[in-house]
């Protein structure tokens, strides 16, 4: 288990266990639909304190192969679907906060390298006999095509780069040339979940990321009833 690669299940063992918890993990049903399609790129716009973040601790725990969370996920509604046990804990999931590398970093390029040396650490431990090159994208490239095991990427605060570099479109552009390079067109990528605040089609003069389908507030399609509470949400919370 590493701090990015296979980041484990503890984060959502701790919000099963918190005094409130709402059961979201139907979510789950959504995106095994969509694992391994054309559809496996989704991005979650929404404010802040609407679950984006538990959402993405849950997937970790769902996907993650190196634990067991079936003790986490056996009484939620999840485990009576039929996709359930055949997702459960089989992939290797890489989790990013991408403000976590941005505050530590002087401007994008650092970022990004940053970034890439840090997951790097993470699957040389994991598999050193087949990591051998310094680029992100060629060594995740190799790794699948050794053990034909694909990754799930979780990115929260996706945006925060167009946060802090508002005026530096070459930064953006370096930035998302990046994302694409990383994910599109690439067979080792089952799935990749992106949340952020700003949508993603105010970037959309640059098409490096018009693979993912974004949920927003005004348009959140499938994914409504997964962020934020509903009504009967809150009136059971309150009955309790």
């Amino acid at each position: 288990m590493g701090s990015y690669l296979n980041p484990g299940n503890a984060l959502f063992k701790m919000a099963v266990n918190s005094q409130i918890f709402v059961d979201k993990s139907m979510l789950i049903d959504v995106t095994n639909r969509y694992l391994n399609t054309m559809q496996r790129f989704i991005c979650v716009s929404r404010p802040r304190r609407f679950g984006k973040s538990v959402a993405a601790d849950m997937l970790a725990a769902y996907y993650d192969r190196s634990v067991d969370s079936s003790e986490l996920f056996e009484h939620l509604e999840i485990s009576s679907q039929k996709s359930y046990g055949i997702h459960l804990n089989q992939y290797d999931v890489v989790k990013l906060n991408m403000q976590e590398f941005l505050s530590r970093s002087d401007d994008v390029e650092g970022m990004l390298t940053l970034m890439q040396r840090r997951i790097l650490s993470d699957l040389k431990q994991k598999y050193p006999e087949y990591v051998r090159e310094e680029d992100l994208v060629f060594a995740m490239q190799d790794v699948y095509s050794h053990t034909k095991r694909s990754f799930v990427i979780l990115i929260d605060e996706w945006d925060c780069l167009f946060r802090e570099y508002q005026q530096d479109q070459k930064a953006q552009k370096k930035y998302l040339d990046f994302l694409r390079a990383w994910l599109k067109d690439q067979d080792n990528v089952a799935f990749a979940y992106m949340t952020g605040i700003l949508p993603i089609k105010k970037y959309g003069s640059h098409s490096a990321l018009n693979m993912f389908t974004e949920y927003s507030m005004t348009e959140p399609g499938e994914l409504a009833a997964y962020f934020g509470f509903t009504e009967n949400e809150v009136i059971n919370l309150c009955m309790e």
